[in-house]
């Protein structure tokens, strides 16, 4: 009788018809979705590989923990600003196009010079290029999905970050086999010697004082330890087919000047894969056109004479998602930054090798948490999910928090805050988009609030690992969690009340 009801006929009818629909979008947009995806690939693949290779990286440069630190800021400061400006590519094909095709080459060149970077000024001008090439893949990719599938555009944002975990998965995989054992390639295998050698620098002691205690290895052996140059330049090749797969797509819609062709503009060549969207929302073309003209980047936002008059909840909804991933984001990103020099410290103490794959695990359980996220999007809703992805996120690391000298633990913690922290962006997006109608700055505003968060706690982490000891890292991120908790609680009021 259940399965012959009207109700429940209607609901399977509408089912089938929201899936035919979805792939209708999907095939119509196929190439563009595809390629959107690789960039995120190489998003990803630069994202991550400074985590277990801060160590190498350190010697490489005769730096300080502190000193090193500086590079990530540099990544993270350019990418907020490529992440801020990266909307003005958008207004045509062509340039939204041409802009990802570059940055993605930069990438592989960023692989290619960062072995010849013997300087940390130098390395930290390289990672701020590669940043800013970061932020222009990270907005024009997020804009042109949610451009193109609007409501439904949840499932292919999972997907789209889930091609940023597999990059940042492939990076850390990559390093492993060429890390060195002991650090700045000493190899007394002494464990306990090189535990005291972290941790004077730690309190920026010199490197020359480690010199000094191992003065029967001659001066040179030290740059003998380290491969890890091989793994930046498989990175820039494996990076490589990405811009090429963005050039052919500028060919395949006559883009390179010379092909014939003009340069349309994004929405006029998306049209006829919103037709479905705007049939049963029935928007007229000054509605379509605003909609897709609100996502700019963040300058553009802030001078939209459009917000004139809005309530403040419309405000607060923007103020408080972008906190949300400010405070996420930036538990990703000092997490997957000092996970490694967490774990080859005092109490956890790994071998580096064994450290090396807790970067791995943390990107691999990103990468599968994204990728359960795109049918669990379909089925349930995003504010669902983020509530359950914030609890289990606050309670990993209250675990790893109680359990913090249990190195099984460590490995078990990671896997599980990976998994919680993969989908929160993409579902935040989502949700906020939803809520203000595909007609507000969400996504450059998100965009840019979750690179600040990574950019800012991966500099503030550290330093509390430097001066208070490395039981500040699980600590910090308690911390972090719950105030990321406590402002999603505070965006559902402000969502009721809007």
């Amino acid at each position: 009788w259940v399965s012959h009801s009207p109700v429940f006929i209607k609901q399977a009818k509408a089912k089938c018809l929201w899936d035919d629909r979805i792939l209708t979008l999907f095939k119509r947009n196929a190439h563009h979705t595809l390629t959107y995806w690789s960039v995120f690939f190489s998003f990803g693949l630069c994202i991550a590989f400074l985590g277990p290779t801060i160590l190498d990286l350190q010697c490489q440069t005769h730096s300080t923990l502190s000193q090193i630190t500086w590079v990530f800021f540099s990544q993270q400061f350019c990418l907020l600003i490529g992440s801020s400006v990266g909307g003005v590519f958008k207004r045509t094909l062509f340039s939204a196009l041409s802009a990802l095709f570059v940055s993605a080459l930069i990438i592989s060149v960023i692989f290619a010079i960062i072995p010849l970077c013997k300087n940390v000024l130098v390395l930290a001008i390289a990672m701020a290029v590669s940043g800013l090439a970061m932020g222009v893949i990270d907005t024009i990719a997020n804009i042109q999905l949610v451009t193109i599938y609007q409501k439904d555009s949840a499932v292919f944002l999972q997907a789209l970050h889930f091609f940023i975990g597999f990059g940042a998965l492939v990076s850390p995989l990559i390093a492993d086999p060429f890390l060195s054992e002991t650090g700045c390639g000493n190899h007394t295998g002494n464990s306990t010697e090189f535990v005291h050698h972290f941790r004077s620098m730690l309190r920026n002691s010199p490197i020359a004082h480690h010199n000094m205690t191992d003065s029967h290895l001659p001066a040179e052996a030290g740059g003998e330890g380290s491969s890890v140059h091989y793994a930046f330049w498989i990175m820039a090749l494996i990076n490589l087919p990405v811009p090429i797969e963005v050039l052919f797509l500028m060919y395949r819609e006559h883009l390179i000047p010379c092909c014939p062709g003009g340069t349309p503009r994004l929405l006029d060549k998306d049209e006829l894969a919103m037709e479905n969207q705007q049939g049963a929302e029935g928007p007229d073309a000054e509605q379509t056109e605003h909609s897709a003209g609100g996502h700019g980047d963040i300058f553009s936002c802030c001078q939209n004479d459009n917000l004139r008059g809005l309530p403040v909840s419309f405000f607060m909804i923007h103020i408080l998602g972008g906190m949300v991933l400010f405070m996420t984001d930036g538990i990703v990103g000092a997490y997957a930054g000092f996970i490694y020099t967490y774990g080859v410290t005092e109490p956890i103490s790994l071998p580096h090798k064994t450290a090396g794959y807790l970067a791995s695990i943390f990107w691999a359980a990103i990468t599968a948490g994204r990728l359960l996220s795109i049918p669990l999007s379909y089925r349930f809703q995003p504010v669902k999910l983020l509530m359950f992805n914030l609890a289990g996120a606050i309670v990993t690391v209250l675990m790893l928090l109680i359990f913090y000298t249990s190195k099984v633990f460590l490995f078990v913690g990671t896997c599980f805050s990976g998994l919680f922290l993969s989908s929160i962006f993409p579902l935040m997006l989502a949700y906020t988009e939803d809520i203000l109608d595909y007609q507000g700055c969400a996504t450059s505003v998100l965009v840019t609030s979750a690179g600040m968060g990574e950019m800012v706690m991966q500099v503030l982490v550290g330093s509390i690992i430097q001066t208070q000891g490395s039981y500040s890292f699980p600590l910090s991120g308690m911390i972090i969690a719950c105030l990321g908790f406590i402002l999603f609680i505070g965006l559902l009021l402000f969502h009721r009340m809007h």
